[in-house]
């Protein structure tokens, strides 16, 4: 479980967010939605342990992450921001290696390459793992960035803005594969992720935070918070949700 409880973040004399209280519980897809400077990926940098708060406090499965070590943090919570820069010369095996540092410390053992094996397969990247990222489209580099952080095997994976600039085909073959991850079962994560795209996250997620101006506006299961007036509200202009095909979706009015 996560358990955030009065968190404010100030940065230059601005409040970034402002008496945030939050609880995560175990499994599926946590969306964090809500307009632009709302203080999204700054939550989930916060989740991380990598900002840290002018007041309150972040636990992560019983571990304080506003005063626990870099190596403590990793082993809770794996974090793929956005634009991640590597270099090009890189394969994707050996980026997706990197998500298992934390674990062997350049040492790695046949468990580690056993993970990183699976990390691989989970994400369809067989075919492509010895293939330099240069030499990918954005939609399988972004699937190999999202492996390397699923192979650092913590219980919760924190991906901010992980979908921007791709098409709609990636768009649904990365959440596909994360909300089949995610589902109940043996080696089952907990997701968190930053999204622009509300269609996504009412297709997607399991549960809904929706930020505005550094505050809390609702959180909870998204068929009870994420409604057409909230959305509307949020967002400052009008949107219904409507079902299609036998799903939800947003759309303007």
């Amino acid at each position: 479980m996560i358990k955030i409880e009065d968190l404010n973040v100030t940065k230059g004399g601005n409040a970034i967010l402002t008496d945030v209280s939050l609880k995560f519980g175990q499994g599926g897809i946590t969306a964090l939605i809500g307009p632009n400077g709302a203080g999204k990926s700054t939550l989930l940098s916060a989740i991380a342990g990598l900002t840290t708060p002018t007041r309150g406090t972040v636990d992560v499965e019983g571990l304080d992450m506003t005063r626990a070590r870099p190596p403590e943090r990793a082993r809770r919570v794996a974090m793929l921001a956005q634009n991640e820069n590597v270099t090009a010369r890189l394969t994707v095996r050996d980026l997706v290696s990197f998500g298992r540092w934390t674990h062997h410390q350049g040492r790695p053992r046949e468990e580690d390459n056993a993970k990183i094996t699976e990390a691989i397969a989970a994400f369809d990247l067989e075919g492509l793992a010895d293939r330099r990222l240069d030499a990918l489209s954005g939609g399988q580099r972004q699937r190999a960035f999202v492996a390397m952080a699923w192979a650092q095997e913590t219980p919760w994976l924190l991906l901010d803005e992980p979908l921007s600039a791709l098409d709609p085909r990636h768009v649904r073959d990365i959440m596909d594969r994360l909300h089949a991850l995610t589902r109940p079962g043996t080696g089952q994560r907990n997701v968190i992720i930053v999204l622009h795209d509300l269609g996504v996250a009412a297709r997607y997620a399991d549960r809904i935070v929706a930020l505005k101006d550094g505050q809390l506006v609702t959180s909870g299961p998204r068929v009870l918070t994420m409604t057409g007036r909230m959305l509307s509200e949020l967002f400052g202009t009008n949107l219904a949700i409507e079902r299609v095909a036998g799903r939800d979706v947003v759309v303007p009015f």
